[in-house]
């Protein structure tokens, strides 16, 4: 028995940073918005599967040019005001990688909160099985949901599942990394209790044991010697940000069995409550794993959380710094790195980032580099192919990646846009621009009875709306 949900503007399926994003943009812009979510719990990677340890990264380029704000800048100005989050940190040796925290379960409270103000409907607590479609037109969605199932109609569908589940669904066409390369998944947690002067005494007594690169960008000043160089005058460890190495303590541990060499060893920072935590998002990776198969993302969640134990005994016995800390959160599922692309009217390519360039229909400009970012067992995945944008700028995401290629009233917004695989557009602070622009667009086709393709033939309004949003279209690198 199927019931009947109700008909809407607007359909989000999935209420993680794309999807929170694009209903809240779709209501701002006047649509009857829906926003279908699998848990009980808005946010994703940000507060749920995440956080990144980095929070909200790249909102500048590497001439500290703000490239992304809207939403995001929204959001973390909210917190900052409400004393939860930091102002946004420019650490001069921090070029093309720079911090803007915020506490991400303060962040997961707003969103809530700004849904009701903005209009937006929940239905939380309900999965996306099935999706209704009339010939190459998709029509709704089908939920499984406690009580039962439910058909939502809508005039146009965005899929902010991440993985594109639902495009799939549909029929669409889509892209995936061979197994042997795909990123891997991990299981973050977070402490407290970190003595952060004994942190940073050990790094400045042990500096060569610290990893400090740019990723690889040839247009910076800043190579790792001079980095370590500035370290070593940095006695806050919020200005430091990133902490990634421990050579010598990872060598010792991994001889002994008391490492378990899936990843390196390091920490993020985290903001809370006038504190600064340390968050681990990189103590645990399972390789080899598509996570859109049940079975292998069942063995990412039971080794990863292995992994987990292992990291923190090891933290505790040989790091100083965390002799008396504690875990305050572990997340309740893994995050996902990396899976389906799902092929657009047009697919972002590693010469459009590595080139900055810039598109006629511009919905959101990026300053992330290209290329595959972790390996497992000193396995480049696909390391090549990495670059950032020439002269420390900004490449332009233009709209069409969002529309969904041979089907209709269907977008996709998060880090299953259309791209290729150096450049997959999956971090928190690109997810927040294509959701937050996916949600204006496919308002204004519900108001005008367009497709998303058609509005392809002319975005201006799309771009003034989006500007008036917050959004940052043009006049930087």
């Amino acid at each position: 028995m199927i019931g009947f949900y109700g008909s809407y503007d607007v359909v989000v399926c999935g209420g993680g940073t794309s999807g929170v994003s694009a209903a809240i943009a779709a209501a701002r812009t006047g649509a009857k918005t829906l926003l279908i979510e699998r848990v009980g719990q808005l946010g994703g990677q940000m507060n749920f599967s995440g956080p990144p340890g980095f929070s909200f990264a790249h909102l500048f380029n590497g001439r500290h040019e703000q490239i992304i704000a809207g939403l995001a800048e929204e959001t973390h100005g909210r917190l900052l005001a409400e004393g939860n989050a930091l102002p946004h940190v420019l650490a001069p040796h921090r070029v093309h990688y720079t911090f803007s925290y915020v506490d991400p379960d303060w962040w997961g409270l707003l969103v809530y909160r700004m849904c009701k103000e903005d209009g937006v409907e929940l239905m939380l607590h309900s999965l996306v099985t099935e999706v209704v479609r009339d010939g190459e037109t998709v029509k709704g969605v089908v939920c499984e949901h406690p009580g039962g199932r439910s058909i939502v109609l809508g005039k146009v569908i965005i899929d902010c599942t991440g993985e594109g589940e639902v495009c799939v669904q549909a029929g669409a066409e889509y892209e995936i990394a061979p197994l042997e390369i795909l990123e891997p998944a991990t299981v973050a947690f977070t402490a407290d209790g970190v003595d952060w002067k004994k942190v940073v005494d050990y790094m400045h007594e042990n500096i060569d044991d610290f990893l400090f690169n740019q990723l690889h960008n040839p247009y910076s000043e800043w190579t790792e010697e001079k980095i370590k160089e500035r370290v070593m005058e940095i006695n806050d460890i919020l200005e430091i940000g990133e902490v990634m190495g421990y050579l010598g303590l990872k060598r010792h541990a991994t001889w002994t069995g008391e490492w378990h060499n899936m990843s390196g060893v390091g920490f993020f920072l985290m903001p809370k409550g006038g504190r600064l935590l340390a968050h681990f998002q990189h103590s645990s990776q399972e390789d080899r794993c598509d996570c859109t198969n049940v079975r292998d993302i069942t063995r990412v969640e039971v080794e990863c959380r292995r992994q987990n134990m292992m990291a923190w005994r090891f933290f505790k016995k040989y790091v100083p710094g965390f002799e008396n800390a504690y875990i305050v959160r572990t997340c309740p599922e893994a995050r996902i790195r990396e899976t389906r692309r799902i092929m657009g009217d047009y697919k972002l390519s590693f010469e459009d980032i590595a080139e900055a360039r810039k598109f006629d229909d511009v919905i959101g400009k990026s300053a992330f580099p290209t290329g595959a970012k972790h390996a497992v067992n000193g396995r480049a995945l696909a390391l090549e192919a990495m670059a950032v944008p020439k002269d420390l700028g900004s490449n332009d995401i233009p709209y069409r990646v969002l529309v969904v290629k041979g089907l209709e009233n269907l977008m996709v917004a998060g880090k299953a846009v259309s791209a290729d695989r150096p450049s997959h557009q999956r971090f928190l602070q690109q997810t927040i621009v294509t959701g937050q622009a996916a949600g204006v667009a496919a308002a204004l086709c519900a108001r005008d009875g367009k497709t998303p393709r058609q509005l392809e033939d002319d975005v201006k309004e799309l771009q003034q709306i989006l500007v008036s949003q917050g959004a940052i279209l043009y006049g930087t690198h």
